[in-house]
């Protein structure tokens, strides 16, 4: 570990744990011990950290931005400042003798926990028999490994917000129905505005008998939606889309398709995280916006920003307490571990998981 005392006698004190230290001089570690191992440690922040961590990042990005940016990386150690589910993909893209660290094991995913594969093979068992129509599976990448394998398994593809229209629309090709999870939002504002009607999408919820459905709803059905949310986009509401315009007409709303379909449909535009933040940047100066999306990208932008006025859609903190896991002191304590040669808080997917998972990657990856 770093020794933070300079001569002899303090030298031989122990070291003061990462929980102990004030804020500063966990900052001023950090800064100290990066340096010393920028040879052996790549740090990828994710857009809704905190600044405190984004600013030791050495690449910032959407989660399949930074899973592509690792698998270009050569060196040893990857810490990855996000979830769960994103160090989990990063580990399956990167070199075998590569380790990816989470600093925070806690740091999950509320969506992606409202989806698990026992619950999945359990519906799609029912959906089989209700119908004879060939279903294609396609899971947000915003879930945990062993959905990207099943989606592997049976002829389906990941996708991401920013590609959610072209890979359903390659989905719905190879089969006639499909079966999209665990966001249902993020599928119902995608395949609405594919030109899918409302009356044509079922909602499956694992909470309930068959999800609540009957066979015959399943046959009638082209799109299966997963019951799952994002906690942080259901924070934005009609009423602030309608609230924001009335104050303010020249006020451009744009807000992330894990929004719920009534404010989608509000909101002048909408978008994955990389487009919101190129549709920001390549506005005039003077431009407006109220974002829906994840606090402290918001709030980033602003800053990054200031000849735009750039605001909250929400009054309150739409903020992503599992990110929020991921601190300054946890990421200290990762680099200490990796300086000792004991490494923690490992994220390894197993290599069955990983092949089926893999082959559902590939499958977004081919989709032109």
């Amino acid at each position: 570990m770093l020794d933070l005392f300079d001569n002899q006698e303090d030298a031989h004190r122990p070291i003061i744990s990462e929980e102990e230290l004030s804020d500063a001089d966990v900052l001023i570690e950090l800064k100290k011990i990066k340096e010393e191992l920028k040879d052996q440690v790549v740090v990828l922040g994710h857009h809704y950290q905190q600044d405190d961590v984004i600013a030791f990042a050495d690449i910032t990005g959407d989660s399949l931005q930074l899973a592509r940016e690792a698998a270009r990386i050569d060196k040893p150690y990857i810490i990855f400042c996000g979830v769960h589910f994103m160090a989990e993909t990063t580990d399956m893209l990167t070199k075998p003798n590569q380790k990816v660290i989470l600093p925070d094991l806690r740091a999950g995913c509320s969506m992606a926990d409202m989806a698990k594969r026992s619950e999945i093979d359990k519906a799609w068992t029912f959906m089989q028999k209700s119908t004879n129509e060939k279903i294609i599976p396609v899971t947000y990448i915003n879930c945990a490994a062993t959905l990207k394998a099943f989606v592997g398994e049976n002829e389906g593809s990941i996708c991401t917000s920013s590609n959610a229209e072209k890979i359903i629309g390659w989905a719905l090709k190879q089969g006639t129905k499909l079966l999209f999870f665990p966001d249902q939002h993020l599928g119902r504002n995608t395949c609405f505005k594919m030109g899918i009607p409302l009356a044509d999408m079922v909602v499956y919820n694992p909470n309930k008998l068959n999800g609540g459905l009957t066979s015959e709803q399943i046959h009638k059905a082209k799109v299966i939606l997963w019951y799952g949310f994002c906690s942080v986009h259901q924070g934005f509401t009609l009423e602030q889309v309608l609230a924001t315009k009335k104050r303010d007409p020249e006020m451009t709303v744009i807000v992330h398709p894990e929004c719920n379909f009534e404010v989608t449909q509000a909101a002048d535009d909408n978008g994955s995280t990389s487009y919101i933040i190129e549709k920001i940047a390549q506005s005039k100066a003077g431009s407006k916006f109220a974002v829906g999306t994840e606090i402290n990208l918001v709030n980033r932008l602003a800053h990054e920003f200031p000849d735009k006025t750039i605001v909250s859609l929400s009054p309150y903190q739409c903020l992503c307490t599992t990110m929020y896991r991921v601190r300054p002191r946890w990421l200290l304590a990762s680099f200490r571990a990796i300086k000792e040669n004991k490494p923690i808080n490992i994220i390894s997917v197993s290599e069955d998981i990983a092949q089926s998972s893999i082959k559902a990657l590939n499958r977004m990856l081919d989709v032109k």
